[in-house]
């Protein structure tokens, strides 16, 4: 249960307070890690407005009991925005990858993302380089709300002003015909028009296509910006 109400979303948001994080979670992950072999891990959650630390300290302890098994162990999490306030303890704790999506374009928040911030978003992205600027930062849009190619290229010049270094645009494909509809289909012309345009502006991976996601060909990704950039199969 998450305590907004993004209109593109299928999770719930609930009408009591969520209850409280499981302390026994992060030794839960731990053991899906090791029944699975798993060498590159995606940490994501909810958000959780209620909660002092926004799930911060959640993350941070996941992040560190999976290092404490096996420090070769790749992890990316994918965060809220955590209000802003408690960002320094998952950074910290050195995660490989630090995703955090604004989803759309700024004049689409109002409508799509009432409780969340363009700004905020951003600055989560921007602090994290400031607290560690080694850390590789990604962001994802979904496309087909709206949006104008103009301002879809004004946030993208947004996140590489922040030294953000993997860029994911997707098609927004609507959950239910409750949700905010699908107002345009991209066609592959125009995501590779993005993922050209993305690399020009010196993203070090762009992936650009329909079915694209923040931790799509998550593992590809992170090896790729570790090289020289290049733009990824997207198939």
């Amino acid at each position: 249960r998450c305590t907004r109400s993004c209109r593109f979303c299928a999770v719930r948001k609930p009408k009591i307070r969520p209850a409280p994080p499981d302390k026994k979670e992060p030794y839960k992950i731990l053991q899906a890690v090791k029944e699975l072999g798993i060498k590159f891990v995606i940490i994501t959650s909810v958000t959780r407005d209620d909660l002092r630390d926004s799930g911060a300290g959640q993350f941070a302890r996941t992040i560190r009991i999976i290092r404490n098994y096996k420090k070769d162990i790749r992890v990316e999490v994918l965060i809220p925005d955590l209000l802003g306030s408690y960002l320094k303890q998952v950074v910290k704790e050195c995660p490989d990858v630090l995703a955090h999506n604004l989803e759309t374009v700024p004049r689409l928040y109002r409508r799509i993302r009432k409780e969340s911030r363009y700004s905020r978003s951003l600055e989560v992205l921007a602090e994290s380089k400031i607290i560690n600027p080694k850390l590789i930062t990604k962001s994802s849009l979904l496309l087909g709300m709206s949006e104008r190619e103009k301002e879809v290229i004004e946030v993208m010049h947004d996140l590489a002003g922040v030294g953000c270094d993997i860029l994911v645009l997707g098609q927004y494909l609507a959950p239910s015909l409750r949700h905010y509809p699908v107002k345009e289909y991209i066609t592959a012309k125009q995501f590779e028009r993005y993922k050209n345009i993305g690399l020009q502006m010196g993203f070090k991976a762009v992936l650009a296509s329909p079915l694209a996601r923040t931790s799509y060909k998550a593992y590809e990704v992170y090896n790729s910006v570790q090289c020289i950039p290049r733009i990824l199969n997207k198939n």
